[in-house]
Order: structure tokens, then sequence, then C-alpha cells
């Protein structure tokens, strides 16, 4: 009944236009998200790759022309799932990610792009190229737009950070 009535009293506090805003953001999140890998897997299949999925497309396109480990790639958000060790071990079997050990950390394994890795990041280059190209002569989404969004998820982010790390 307590936790009832703290619930009651926090919604008293919510302007109704906040909290319907907010969570229409929340969905709108989940949905790009979502549309954002239907997108990368349309490319990946136009191109012929229809061994990757698009989150490992993303993650092959996070790593980029660097060496990170497992831990580093999640550590810092190129990879948010929580199997990012049976994503990586595809890649490498797929022939898109080779690793070795860390020179300074024998019990470290560094990951890079192969060539092939390489060559299908390029790929993914070229259509997000390809888009922000296109955003606004199509997609009526201007460049101050963009920088107004990342403000704000920005904002989402270290706030939805905060609400775990101080258990908010």
């Amino acid at each position: 009944m307590a936790g009832q009535t703290q619930q009651n009293s926090i919604g008293d506090l919510v302007e109704e236009s906040s909290l319907s805003e907010y969570r229409r953001a929340l969905s709108l999140v989940e949905r790009l998200h979502r549309q954002l890998l239907d997108v990368v897997k349309d490319d990946l299949d136009r191109a012929g790759h229809d061994d990757l999925t698009p989150v490992q497309a993303l993650l092959i396109f996070n790593i980029g022309d660097a060496e990170w480990s497992a831990g580093e790639l999640k550590s810092r958000g190129f990879y948010l799932g929580s199997n990012v060790s049976y994503n990586l071990k595809k890649l490498h079997e797929l022939g898109y990610v080779e690793s070795g050990k860390s020179l300074h950390d024998k019990r470290q394994i560094r990951l890079r792009l192969t060539q092939e890795g390489s060559d299908l990041r390029k790929q993914l280059d070229v259509m997000f190229q390809r888009h922000a190209a296109t955003l606004s002569p199509v997609g009526g989404v201007e460049s101050p737009d963009l920088v107004a969004s990342n403000k704000t998820l920005t904002r989402l982010e270290r706030f939805w950070a905060d609400q775990i790390r101080f258990r908010l």
C-alpha cells in the first residue's frame, strides 16, 4: 500500500503532457532502433551478405580501424547486447574479424577487422553517407534538427545511466 501511495504522489507531481511526451519518446527510441536494424538488414541483403545480422554488421562498423577487446566494445557502448562473445565468435568464424593477444596483457584478446570486415565497413559507411546526403531533401531533416536531437538524446542517455548508477 505504501508503494501505491508513493506512486500516486509521484504521478501527481508529473504534468500529464510531460508524462505523455516521455512515453512517446520511449516508444520512438525503441522503434527507431528496430527501424535502423531493418535498414541495415536491407542493405546487407542487397549486397548479398545474408550471413550477417544487422547487429553484427553494426558491430563491424563500430570496430572500425581500431583494435578492441570485447569488454571495451561493451563499456564504450559499441555493443549493447548481452551476447557480445557469441557475435564476435560468429564474426571470427565468418572471416570478418581476427584476433590476437594483447602486447601488454597476454590474457586479453584484441579484435580487429580483416580485409573482408573492412570492405563491409566501407559499404556501411557509403550507405550512411547516402542517407546523410538525402536526409534533408527527402526526409526534411536539417542539420540543426540533428544537432538538437543529438543533444536531447545524449541528455536522455545520461539521465538513464544516472538512474542505474545512482539508483535514483
